[in-house]
């Protein structure tokens, strides 16, 4: 676990591709109980470690996860996030470049929960919710583009459903068409950027993640 930024109301961690952010039926441990036992063991506090869940990454995304580490925090940031104040930006390897450079894809995402997919229809349609992105192109390799994405609606698996939409499917995430899986099981989405006021001193956080131990994902570093 690698802690990005720490204070009395809020922690910051950069999470692994393969982790639970909080406890689901598999049983593994999430993220959120490793934080707590490291505030225990840091801070040798007695009894149980209050600490709040304020947004999720799925499981094969890797990248920066913010808890809240008291009530008044917790409370704050939750309104934050559902007021679209907490601005997240992140970066995607995909198979195919766009053909625009950049844009705003514009999408009704269908949610089959059975399956555990989204589906990107391109008209309005009953239980469909309107999800909207912007992306830009930042980076290539031979075979894969890099593309910065900022969310302007938080739907479920919108940027891997919506990239998909439009033919650029993100490396590994078989799900939404790649073409083969990565190695480790990861789909090459990072949440690389977070900002936000401090929900208790109101300064600016401004927090980046590190990328992934990866040869092309280090190919991006210096960008």
């Amino acid at each position: 676990m690698q802690i990005i930024y720490e204070d009395n109301h809020v922690i910051v961690v950069s999470k692994e591709s393969g982790e639970i952010v909080q406890a689901d039926k598999t049983g593994d441990q999430p993220l959120s109980e490793k934080v707590k036992a490291y505030i225990k063991e840091a801070y040798a506090k007695p009894g149980a470690v209050f600490l709040g869940v304020t947004h999720r990454l799925d499981r094969p995304v890797s990248g920066l996860v913010v808890f809240a580490r008291t009530s008044k925090a917790l409370t704050r940031l939750n309104k934050m996030f559902a007021n679209g104040e907490v601005h997240k930006t992140y970066w995607a390897i995909v198979q195919n470049r766009p053909k625009e450079d950049e844009g705003e894809l514009v999408h009704w995402i269908y949610r089959n929960e059975q399956q555990n997919k989204s589906y990107a229809l391109d008209h309005e349609e009953y239980a469909a919710k309107k999800a909207i992105l912007r992306y830009r192109v930042i980076g290539a390799s031979d075979r894969y583009t890099l593309v910065e994405v900022n969310l302007l609606t938080g739907r479920h698996h919108q940027i891997r459903c919506q990239l998909s939409a439009i033919g650029c499917p993100i490396k590994g995430d078989l799900k939404y068409g790649a073409r083969r899986s990565n190695p480790d099981g990861s789909i090459s989405l990072l949440a690389r950027h977070i900002e936000f006021l401090h929900p208790v001193s109101k300064q600016l956080i401004s927090l980046d993640a590190p990328l992934p131990n990866d040869p092309l994902w280090q190919s991006f570093a210096g960008l």
